[in-house]
């Protein structure tokens, strides 16, 4: 039997997504960000089901921003998939997923980052500021999503936080290093986006003939370096 919403953890929301995935999110319709330490809780899940696809009957397992998604071969094995991770959440500690740690060196504005300056006046900060301020932390990739290798990386300085382009473009070039809400990301292939582009990187993050196919995994950590001066 099903654990009833009044039993459920603090915080958690099971749906169902068609007829055979169920979506567990693990933070609060209120919450503006996920807490690393709710999404190193979701990389420990997602590395605990990992292990048991074949026998918990799983064929797909997608974690994401303070949720996760698992997809079973049968339909009648949802409610207990459901019991066992509502049972199971509660028992993971603390414990960061150390990933490995990769500076990708980005050239900042001109032709590279065409939204530099708007970025700079709406924050508030001049140019120069504003990419001391992008290369000064070390963020962790969330997850991937949107496209292959898209890694969403977390948690942006609060002074570079600003709501996604009102109008998208309809194509953003590969290895533009953008930034929307508290997030900095970079586009792996050619794609519509209403992220804002400051700068630019050489670095492939999408490679389907190597193993694995994307450069950034969750739980990696990534630092941007400056390539050059600012145009």
């Amino acid at each position: 039997m099903s654990i009833p919403p009044s039993d459920r953890p603090k915080d958690i929301r099971v749906s169902l997504v068609g007829e055979d995935a169920l979506l567990f999110a693990f933070t609060a319709t209120t919450a503006a960000d996920v807490p690393i330490d709710v999404q190193q809780r979701v990389w420990q899940l997602y590395g605990w089901l990992d292990l048991q696809r074949e026998p918990l009957g799983l064929i797909e397992i997608v974690p994401g921003m303070g949720n996760i998604l698992i997809r079973a071969s049968q339909k009648t094995l949802l409610n207990t998939l459901q019991d066992l991770v509502l049972t199971h959440w509660p028992q993971l500690k603390d414990i960061d997923v150390q990933g490995r740690t990769i500076e990708i060196p980005v050239s900042y504005g001109g032709a590279d980052g065409p939204d530099i300056d708007y970025v700079a006046e709406h924050c508030g900060i001049s140019i120069v500021e504003l990419i001391e301020t992008h290369c000064s932390r070390t963020y962790r990739v969330y997850c991937l999503g949107f496209q292959p290798g898209f890694a969403y990386l977390g948690d942006l300085d609060p002074r570079l936080i600003l709501p996604r382009a009102k109008t998208p473009r309809l194509a953003i070039a590969p290895g533009s290093v953008a930034i929307a809400g508290s997030q900095t990301a970079i586009y792996p292939s050619e794609s519509p986006g209403g992220w804002h582009i400051i700068g630019h990187t050489e670095v492939p993050l999408f490679t389907p003939t190597k193993s694995p196919i994307t450069l950034l995994q969750i739980g990696d950590s990534v630092r941007f370096v400056p390539v050059g001066e600012p145009r």
